[in-house]
């Protein structure tokens, strides 16, 4: 149903029009700000040059190579063996759809099979109950909290704190 392959130049135009979305980043822990078309180049591009402590993936269906979604392992650090994940699924109408499961846990395996980490952490607005129930069916355990971590439209917010170890993670399968 769908796949993920790596972040490409192309795809920079449909991610600057979601980046650009109040709604879309009202749900991450990112401030909304606006963003033209140079930035999101200039950011594909620290991308292409940091490939060793970033991985991005484009979320597109089986059948189209359209991006749907975008989903990321950041700050990998393999002395410690650890990463952060991100995840973002563009268009309203594609969300509750199973996407954001695939997406996490494909990129999971990656994370813990080929990329030998240990550790995978994020973090994810208080009020964003969706991705917190993504989070927990794909294995993470809440940690922590960050209180009143972040400004997000007009108020402070809190983040909590989610990992998933190797060990804890149920699918063996490589």
């Amino acid at each position: 149903m769908f796949k993920l392959r790596e972040l490409e130049k192309k795809d920079m135009p449909i991610v600057n029009s979601w980046r650009n979305k109040p709604e879309l980043i009202s749900m991450l822990g990112a401030p909304f700000r606006y963003i033209n078309p140079d930035v999101d180049e200039k950011w594909f591009e620290s991308y292409m040059a940091n490939r060793s402590t970033t991985v991005r993936c484009a979320i597109v269906s089986e059948h189209n190579d359209t991006i749907l979604g975008l989903v990321s392992i950041t700050s990998i650090n393999q002395l410690n063996q650890s990463g952060t994940l991100h995840i973002m699924i563009g268009e309203r109408d594609n969300r509750g759809k199973g996407m954001g499961y695939y997406a996490v846990s494909e990129m999971i395996k990656h994370a813990f099979f080929n990329l030998n980490l240990h550790r995978i952490e994020l973090d994810v607005l208080a009020t964003n109950i969706v991705a917190q129930k993504l989070y927990e069916k794909c294995g993470f355990v809440k940690e922590g909290i960050r209180r009143k971590a972040v400004y997000k439209n007009g108020a402070f917010v809190d983040m909590y704190i989610y990992a998933i170890l190797r060990e804890e993670f149920g699918d063996e399968s490589k």
